[in-house]
């Protein structure tokens, strides 16, 4: 199999990193390898691990056996693109200037610009913001990404100048494509698959992505095995257009009629095709005897849709409620991390960056101010969450914050005030017999507002920006 788009070692080092590289000097040892899957809108009840019996998911629920269930981990957004943004980051988009990413306003949809990146789009995430896969880089780690982008489709925005290496996949969502249900009000262009900055292909196959990201992953994997490494594995998937390759299709259903549990439909289907990616990944790490210290994260980039289940969450996608930004999520990593373990502390997808920095020996710069925090101590060691509050915000309008089990939730000026430990479903309103709780929850999202403003990182901008598509 042909090889990644190979980007170079980025012109400009915004990273010192620790004596010798810190490789053998790190906390844990010799630095471990870190794959990242991130699933599109899967819903926190769309695992078995999580109490999800219309799936099949026999990987992953053996991928927590032998790691950690995290039961209270957040996603920065419940959407796309300032979900991922906070990922790569470690900052809430707010922060980073990407809570309304897009700089297209689009007629009968929206007066603003709208919350996700588009084709053709002017914005995207700075390229000057630090990211994971630059952290790795200054580490000596090898970068590869396989998936769905979605932090900008201009080639100053694409992965390649934010850090990685390698990247073979699609610049935004699968459904920004002409067969968009609502295309006459959009009017997208046709859908770019890249390799590196070069568009390959366009309108690949839905029914087959999983399958090709799936064989990036596991080629990038092989290749790199002798060297610590960085992979992203983002799938398209289960967002809609929902599609699975016919050989998955034919699986599921002789699984199906073996009363195996799961339910019919392309919904479950294609979960199941995630899983099968999951299950061909862990194998290959120990296939190439990497196994051991190789740390697997996997999760969802927000709560699912109508589509698929969030129980016992209220809300999805595009709501602040729980289901919509606490998602499913299983961490591995057989050197440290004990196995069976289960953590409901509260973690954030913001932890990765400083996470990684800590494990690889990267040394962050002493005035860059992000909003994630170290979370081995509380996976390794069971000490408490490192986050005093988390907010809840979405299309830029901060709307919740988390303390302790207390949420507190302002929507059009209704406050809403649940202890998530008695009621995790949000449905009982204690606002009025905590006034103690609910003012000092409103002081602290005032207090977020005020630094975000104040430390406000601007987004990238291009001018003239135009789709991309295969070269004549």
């Amino acid at each position: 199999m042909m090889g990644f788009y190979r980007f170079g070692i980025r012109r400009r080092v915004r990273l010192a990193v620790c004596v010798g590289m810190a490789l053998s000097l790190c906390a844990f040892g010799a630095p471990p390898n870190f794959i990242v899957i991130l699933t599109d809108d899967q819903g926190y009840g769309d695992l078995g691990c999580f109490g999800g019996d219309h799936v099949l998911t026999p990987n992953i629920d053996r991928m927590a056996e032998e790691g950690a269930l995290l039961t209270s981990f957040y996603v920065a957004a419940p959407l796309c693109t300032p979900s991922r943004a906070a990922l790569m980051t470690g900052c809430y988009p707010a922060r980073i200037d990407m809570d309304i990413p897009s700089s297209i306003t689009v007629e009968k949809v929206s007066q603003k610009p709208f919350p996700v990146c588009l084709a053709g789009d002017g914005r995207g995430l700075n390229p000057n913001e630090l990211t994971i896969a630059e952290v790795a880089q200054s580490a000596g780690y090898q970068t590869g990404i396989v998936g769905k982008w979605h932090l900008g489709d201009q080639p100053e925005f694409l992965p390649t100048r934010q850090g990685f290496e390698e990247f073979f996949g699609l610049p935004y969502s699968h459904d920004i494509f002409p067969g968009h249900p609502r295309n006459q009000v959009f009017r997208f262009p046709p859908l770019p698959l890249l390799e590196g900055e070069e568009v390959i292909e366009m309108n690949p196959d839905a029914d087959l992505l999983t399958r090709r990201f799936t064989e990036r992953a596991v080629d990038f994997i092989k290749r790199h095995k002798d060297s610590p490494f960085f992979l992203y594995v983002a799938h398209a998937l289960p967002h809609g257009p929902l599609a699975a390759s016919p050989e998955i299709k034919k699986e599921y259903a002789e699984q199906l009629s073996k009363k195996a549990g799961g339910k019919p439909g392309i919904y479950p289907t294609a979960i199941f095709e995630i899983d099968w990616s999951v299950g061909e990944i862990l194998k290959t790490l120990k296939d190439q005897g990497i196994d051991e210290n190789t740390i697997v994260l996997f999760a969802s980039d927000n709560g699912g849709t109508g589509k698929g289940s969030n129980k016992p969450l209220s809300g999805g996608k595009g709501k602040t409620l729980e289901g919509g930004q606490r998602v499913s999520a299983v961490i591995r990593w057989p050197k440290e991390i004990p196995p069976g373990s289960k953590s409901d502390k509260l973690l954030t997808a913001m932890d990765v960056l400083p996470t990684f920095a800590k494990l690889s020996g990267a040394k962050l710069p002493n005035d860059l101010v992000i909003d994630g925090k170290d979370m081995m101590p509380t996976l390794v060691d069971g000490a408490e969450s490192p986050h005093e509050y988390f907010f809840y915000a979405h299309w830029g309008v901060l709307e919740g914050v988390r303390w302790k089990s207390w949420k507190l939730r302002v929507v059009e000026g209704k406050e809403a005030l649940y202890n998530l430990d008695d009621d995790l479903s949000e449905k009982k309103n204690v606002a009025a017999t905590h006034p103690e709780i609910v003012q000092r929850l409103k002081s602290a999202m005032q207090g977020f507002r005020e630094e975000m403003e104040a430390g406000l990182r601007p987004a990238g901008q291009v001018e003239n920006p135009v789709p991309l598509t295969l070269k004549k």
